[in-house]
């Protein structure tokens, strides 16, 4: 596995924490009049948090077992936007959310420590992405921490942008 992208995912809880706390406080929940632009899902910083949360645990720990265990599993696709409804990220306590997220995080960096380079290779249909190797999907994984992390960002500055 490309050592880069396991460092960034290992780096990513820290990242994603600095990021969320340079939310000013009072912005937490705040949402722009428009998300053109937007370059990951459109919730608030609160939201983000819970999502990558909920995607960590539901899906990719889900999604990395399945390709590990089963003969060419189909991968299903989670719709963040109704997790946010079903588990209310508005009323969602951010500390713990977080702290969730690293020790998730934490258990898909084990997962990976112990794959071997045959097992990256193993086979899996993705619904939304297709085809695609277990080395794929790890790829992805960081790919979508990446979109959360241009997500807060882009929060802050359109956060800055109405505030002057």
């Amino acid at each position: 596995m490309n050592p880069a992208t396991l460092q960034a995912m290992a780096d990513f809880p820290r990242q994603l924490e600095q990021f969320y706390d340079a939310i000013p406080e009072g912005h937490r929940d705040w949402t722009p009049l428009s998300w053109d632009g937007c370059p990951s899902e459109t919730f608030s910083a609160r939201g983000q948090i819970c999502h990558v949360r909920d995607i960590e645990i539901d899906g990719y720990h889900v999604r990395l077992q399945r390709t590990l265990t089963e003969a060419n599993p189909l991968l299903e696709s989670l719709d963040g936007y109704v997790l946010e409804k079903e588990r209310n990220y508005a009323g969602a306590d951010a500390r713990e959310a977080l702290a969730a997220f690293r020790a998730a995080r934490v258990k898909t960096m084990a997962i990976l420590s112990g794959v071997t380079p045959q097992q990256l290779d193993r086979t899996a249909e993705f619904e939304g992405y297709g085809a695609l190797t277990l080395r794929s999907l790890v790829h992805y994984l960081c790919s979508h921490d990446q979109q959360h992390l241009a997500g807060l960002q882009w929060l802050l500055g359109k956060i800055d942008a109405a505030r002057a």
